[in-house]
């Protein structure tokens, strides 16, 4: 790649709008890539060429692909995004926003089953808010149990311990994540 290759300026625009949407330092960039932060800087600025090796470390510390950090600016004109399926925690779900989204939110649908033995709850900072398309939660927040039915819609404080389960079989939820609940929840093992 030169310096006016497009697609270079659209990797430094990509890797600064991930960056940011996260609300990341160029240190914290630095500190997960391992790579010096006056070179993650150099590279943003366009005062540095950006390699293959960068491209691969700075995408996997941004938790994105290589192909979305090199994407032209005409991917940008596509409103449909793609959801792709994964599991974490026994849950199912399908990430519904862009991964470089400026709010730092995370949108998803999730299947949650029900469970006989229910996993620890978990407490991070922030906040968490989830709408019951279908079935019925089980809402675990501290020592109070809440049963949400579909249609229904809750947000609750996270430093308060919690878990989200199936009542009575599997109950499927839209939820609004911050970068806190993404990774105690979808990033779970």
């Amino acid at each position: 790649m030169t310096h006016d290759d497009p697609i270079e300026g659209a990797a430094r625009r990509r890797l600064r709008s991930l960056r940011t949407a996260r609300g990341w330092s160029i240190d914290e960039v630095a500190r997960r890539s391992h790579i010096g932060p006056s070179t993650i800087s150099r590279i943003e600025t366009g005062h540095r060429r950006i390699t293959l090796d960068h491209l691969v470390t700075l995408a996997r510390a941004l938790d994105t692909t290589v192909d979305e950090l090199v994407a032209g600016e005409e991917s940008g004109d596509d409103v449909v995004i793609r959801p792709t399926r994964d599991i974490a925690g026994g849950a199912t779900y399908w990430i519904l926003n862009r991964s470089d989204d400026p709010t730092g939110r995370i949108v998803a649908k999730m299947r949650v089953p029900a469970s006989k033995r229910p996993p620890p709850p978990r407490a991070h900072p922030g906040r968490d808010w989830f709408y019951v398309l279908h079935g019925t939660v089980r809402l675990h927040l501290g020592q109070q149990e809440h049963l949400v039915e579909a249609g229904r819609a809750a947000e609750f404080d996270t430093t308060t311990p919690h878990r989200i389960l199936g009542y009575g079989g599997p109950a499927e939820i839209l939820t609004i994540f911050d970068r806190h609940g993404e990774r105690a929840h979808l990033r779970a093992t």
